[in-house]
This record gives C-alpha cells, sequence and structure tokens, in this order.
C-alpha cells in the first residue's frame, strides 16, 4: 500500500495495484476462517473502533469478526448509545476516540462525507463503511474479490448493476472499482433512479435490463432505498418488479455461467425473485464469506503491514 494511502474513504483511494494487493492479501487471510483457531497476532494491543451512526448487521459484524481474527481490540459505539445523542458533534467523537487510544476507526454515517471530515480530526486510520448515497469502497473490494475468485480475472467482464442506482452507495463504489480492475459496467434503472453525471462512474447507462440481460456475466441486483426517497420514483413497486425484476422468466435466460449477486438485506418479489435468489448462480453467501477476508486484508494493510509478509 503506497505510504500517502492513510484512509479508504473512497474506491477512487486505492489504484488498481492497490486494489490488487487488498485482493491478494484477502486470499492469504481467508484460510484462517478455516482453522479451528481462526485468530493471527498481527494487531496485537492495537484498537480497532466500529463507529455506526446506522443500523448495520453485516457489516458491523463482518467489521467485528475481521479485526478481532487479527486479534486486535475491539469496541462497538452506535450513535443511540453514545455522547452523540446529547449532541457531540463527529469532531469531538473524533478526538475523544483518538485520546483513548483507537488506532482505527471504522466509521457508518448516514451523512456523505462524514468520513472525509472525520479523516481531519484524527490521526486514527478511516474506513468509510458507507457514507449516506456517497460511496460503499469495502462492499465493492469484497464484491471484486467474490467475482475474481468465480472467474479468475475481472478483466472484460461485462457487469450489469440494476435497480435503485441513483441512491445506492453501493452502486457507486462497485461501478468505479469493477472499471478501474477492466470490467464493463452496465448501470440499468428506471431514468428517475440514474443519477446526473453517472458516466464519471466508467459505466454505460441503460434503462431497459432485456435486451442485455443475456449477455451479462455478472447480474448485481440492489434493493430500492425507500428510506431516502423524497417524492415517489416509480408508478408501483409491480411495475420495478416487472421491467427489473430477476423473475424466474429472467433467471432461465441468464448465460451458463452468470452469477448473480446482491449486497442484501434482500427485498424478494421486489428486486429478486425466491427462486433466483436460492439458485446455484446466486453469490449471495460467497459475498459474506468474502467481506471477513477482505476486510482483515484492509486493516491489516491500512495499519502497516506488507502484502509479502506471511499472514497465515
Amino acid at each position: 500500500m503506497r505510504p500517502e494511502v492513510k484512509h479508504l474513504l473512497s474506491i477512487t483511494d486505492l489504484g488498481r495495484d492497490e486494489i490488487e494487493e487488498v485482493l491478494h492479501t484477502a486470499a492469504s487471510f481467508e484460510a484462517i476462517g478455516e482453522r479451528e483457531i481462526k485468530k493471527v497476532p498481527t494487531l496485537r494491543g492495537r484498537t480497532v473502533v466500529n463507529l455506526f451512526y446506522e443500523n448495520s448487521t453485516r457489516t458491523r459484524v463482518s467489521f467485528e469478526i475481521a479485526a478481532k481474527r487479527l486479534s486486535a481490540d475491539v469496541i462497538n459505539v452506535s450513535s443511540s448509545a453514545s455522547s452523540v445523542e446529547k449532541g457531540e458533534s463527529l469532531r469531538d467523537t473524533a478526538k475523544t476516540l483518538r485520546a483513548l487510544g483507537a488506532d482505527a476507526i471504522v466509521l457508518r454515517h448516514p451523512a456523505s462525507g462524514a468520513p472525509a471530515l472525520l479523516a481531519r480530526f484524527t490521526d486514527a486510520v478511516v474506513i468509510n463503511a458507507g457514507d449516506g448515497s456517497h460511496e460503499h469502497p469495502t462492499q465493492a473490494l469484497l464484491d471484486m474479490y467474490t467475482v475474481q475468485k468465480h472467474f479468475g480475472s475481472l478483466e472484460g467482464l461485462r457487469i450489469g448493476i440494476i435497480g435503485d442506482i441513483a441512491h445506492s452507495r453501493v452502486a457507486r463504489s462497485g461501478a468505479l472499482g469493477f472499471s478501474r480492475m477492466g470490467a464493463r459496467v452496465f448501470v440499468i434503472a428506471p431514468p428517475t433512479m440514474i443519477p446526473v453525471g453517472v458516466r464519471a462512474f466508467g459505466c454505460t447507462e441503460l434503462t431497459e435490463l432485456d435486451p442485455v440481460l443475456g449477455q451479462l456475466d455478472v447480474v448485481y441486483l440492489l434493493r430500492l432505498q425507500r428510506e431516502r426517497h423524497r417524492e415517489p420514483l416509480l408508478p408501483s413497486e409491480h411495475e420495478f418488479w416487472a421491467t427489473y425484476g430477476l423473475t424466474r422468466e429472467r433467471l432461465v435466460r441468464l448465460k451458463d455461467d452468470a452469477v448473480v449477486m446482491h449486497p442484501g438485506p434482500m427485498n424478494r418479489g421486489v428486486e429478486i425473485d425466491w427462486d433466483a435468489a436460492e439458485s446455484s448462480a446466486t453469490l449471495v453467501e460467497a459475498q459474506v464469506s468474502a467481506g471477513v477476508a477482505v476486510r482483515m486484508a484492509l486493516i491489516y494493510l491500512l495499519m502497516g503491514g506488507q502484502a509479502t509478509a506471511e499472514v497465515a
């Protein structure tokens, strides 16, 4: 990892070489999860704080397991159980955590840009675990790891990201990351759910799924971010399902080697059919498993580890 990469605030903080370094290191760490004792002493004596201002299960637990497998001390802080409820600012929280010995802070926040603000007020490593509708870089990394492990390479793959693009931090990080690694990315959504300037993510925008469905190597589905909709963006969920949902009929039209992915939680019957969610083409469980190894690799590298070191 380049010395100037001190935090992970956006997937664009990492060049292609850094992404490959994280994925390579994750492959070394993955074997730890198969051991009877699932720990290495790499970060013994270091402290990682999970600071979550939004509810999360997959991401928070994944980061917690990752840090503990590296033998770090882990502290979980939620906004509802902290001084934030008393009006404490993010700046003051950052200073408090650093004074208490936090070496790394993993932040999930409803406001876009919050991790960048946090990084200004602490010398601890800051990792963006999702900020508003901006980015979710570690999700992109674990998705890239999952796809690379399955196909052997990301170069030249056709990735379709389908759903509520405008409000999805996963879509932004994923499009930027996959494009940087040589894949061709399509974002597919109703016009009301495609943000202005989406081509800056390195992707092609489409408003119809069916014409390209049979050409995609990866069908990546997103849930509707209803909690971020300030006004109705669709006539109905039924219309979204009919036009963009991975129905049984669409499932059988996929390429023989195509895979289905979803960052979770899945809304079955809205963006994905029950059969599609349970099909052999689905890599959702592989994504969840990859999250621990990838986040181990990222924490390790940002806190001074070397990809060439013996980590397993």
